[in-house]
């Protein structure tokens, strides 16, 4: 109908075992499979802990530069440590169905922080309203200065509140195009990549082997382990 371009990342949960993944989500998108605006990218955590993947900057970097219109990127899911969308996105929006019920109240402070809008998905379910009103007097409470944060309630299969939904995106990026959160996920990606070529000497293959050896030596201690692998 906008005649926009779109791209979307969709990022899965990996085994911390074998890095394998399922890369589940694009099969929900399969309807824009072909659809000549519409690019879809599944990509597992492989061991990042905060809810996106090792190379997300790289990836949003380069579509960054094919014109889309909007780049939606999917974390794993809701948790206390995954924030780090939050610096890597122009808006940052938190989505709830009402079947949260009361985790509401105990949801972790980082994520409650991170939102810039918002949303009660499936809302064509028993209990929506009332969770959104419960959502919208929690954040009445937090928030000191300035508007409230949104609460937009949408039906995916119903097609209902998507235009809103659009709505306080544009007048999010409108208000503020300048992501203050940035700067603190680029230290801590520049830590990772520091710390990545500083250990090329120390592959995980090599440590586990050098455990393996000394772990049935009495008085085997990881601390000093660790001090004699520096």
């Amino acid at each position: 109908q906008h005649k926009k371009r779109v791209a979307v990342v969709a990022v899965d949960p990996t085994s911390p075992f074998n890095y394998g993944s399922l890369l589940g989500d694009r099969l929900r998108l399969s309807a824009f499979f072909n659809h000549p605006d519409v690019y879809i990218r599944s990509l597992g955590s492989r061991g990042s802990l905060g809810g996106l993947s090792e190379k997300i900057i790289e990836i949003t970097d380069i579509l960054r530069q094919c014109n889309f219109d909007y780049i939606f990127v999917e974390t794993v899911g809701v948790g206390q440590s995954e924030v780090e969308v939050a610096g890597l996105a122009d808006t940052t929006i938190v989505v709830f169905v009402p079947e949260s019920g009361d985790e509401i109240q105990t949801m972790k402070s980082g994520i409650m922080e991170i939102a810039d809008i918002f949303v009660v998905n499936k809302c064509d379910r028993e209990g929506a309203d009332r969770f959104a009103a419960n959502l919208n007097h929690l954040i009445s409470r937090k928030v000191n200065d300035g508007e409230n944060i949104p609460v937009v309630k949408t039906s995916a299969l119903n097609k209902s509140g998507i235009d809103e939904l659009m709505h306080q995106i544009e007048k999010q990026s409108s208000v503020e195009p300048v992501n203050p959160k940035k700067i603190f996920l680029l230290t801590e990606k520049a830590y990772r990549l520091i710390q990545k070529e500083r250990m090329k000497a120390y592959p995980k293959t090599k440590i586990g082997e050098a455990i393996n050896k000394q772990i049935s030596e009495a008085g085997f201690n990881l601390y000093r382990f660790v001090k004699s692998m520096a």
